[in-house]
């Protein structure tokens, strides 16, 4: 019987220091890109993609995560009560969205120990990883394209990019080889992966992004990963102990890929979701043309 990819892991437990002062009091992932916040985004995709459960990696002073998926019953009667009801169903949409459940990361100690942390959680079957800072806009959910891969490869599959230039040693990037088959062109096997290399060392211009698809067999490796730079477990690390396992691919995906987690991405994607509303982007667009840009 095929494995089904059912549960989600979205690590949420780092401090947010790119972001400060506005993330010394609340999470970076409930910063709103114009107005949801980043990790709704996220678990929006996670559900679209066919997962029915999501488990959000938190820690100390992450409550307002779980408040946001949580009823709001005040607010929901105000709401109704005031005859809001447009609003009462976005807000009762939000905690009527998916089943979440949380886990604590008692010390961030680097993704690849927030991934193991939901190892209870997400048990022996297959599962997702979506890193809130990386939101994708895509016609098709990125995590969808990636499971229609995994449904037919049944192995570990990674969300990749072209990177070129210079820009390429700020990512990890992966020494692949082509497939062929359905996905050609746009499949491809991983062979290594090297973190953060100088544009000379690395072996092709493909960036890791932050959607997988793993199999549980990841976790056995993230056991026995040792800490990098930093004290750190790296998800990088473990899967590539797993390459040593079982094949692990790597999907160019449609769709645009908007860096939330850097303050310049941040805006960039701000602008563009914004300018994508029906409700907002014509009036917003009429904006920006005022704006003195010289």
């Amino acid at each position: 019987m095929k494995m089904k990819v059912r549960k989600a892991v979205i690590p949420a437990a780092g401090m947010g220091t790119r972001f400060l002062p506005a993330t010394k009091a609340q999470p970076k992932e409930m910063l709103a890109l114009v107005d949801k916040p980043i990790i709704q985004y996220g678990v929006e995709e996670a559900l679209a993609a066919g997962c029915d459960q999501v488990i959000i990696v938190t820690s100390r002073g992450k409550q307002s995560i779980e408040d946001h998926f949580d009823v709001s019953y005040e607010l929901e009667k105000m709401l109704e009560a005031r005859g809001k009801i447009d609003l009462l169903r976005l807000v009762h949409g939000i905690s009527d969205m998916v089943h979440v459940a949380y886990v604590r990361q008692k010390e961030t100690l680097g993704l690849g120990d927030a991934v193991l942390t939901a190892r209870e959680l997400v048990g022996d079957e297959p599962f997702a990883v979506l890193l809130p800072d990386d939101v994708v806009d895509a016609q098709i959910p990125c995590l969808k394209q990636m499971i229609e891969v995994f449904d037919e490869t049944q192995s570990s599959v990674i969300a990749t990019q072209i990177v070129e230039g210079e820009a390429i040693s700020a990512y990890g990037v992966l020494d692949v080889k082509p497939t062929d088959g359905r996905f050609k062109g746009k499949l491809f096997e991983i062979q290594n992966m090297v973190e953060k290399p100088a544009l000379k060392d690395a072996p092709s211009d493909l960036a890791i992004i932050g959607r997988y698809v793993l199999t549980p067999a990841v976790f056995e490796t993230l056991s026995q990963t040792q800490k990098g730079s930093g004290g750190e477990v790296q998800l990088t690390d473990g899967i590539k102990l797993l390459l040593k396992k079982e094949r692990v691919y790597a999907y160019v995906f449609e769709g645009k890929r908007h860096d939330a987690g850097d303050k310049l991405g941040f805006l960039k994607a701000t602008v563009e979701l914004a300018l994508k509303r029906k409700d907002l982007g014509e009036p917003f667009r009429l904006y920006l043309k005022t704006l003195d840009l010289g």
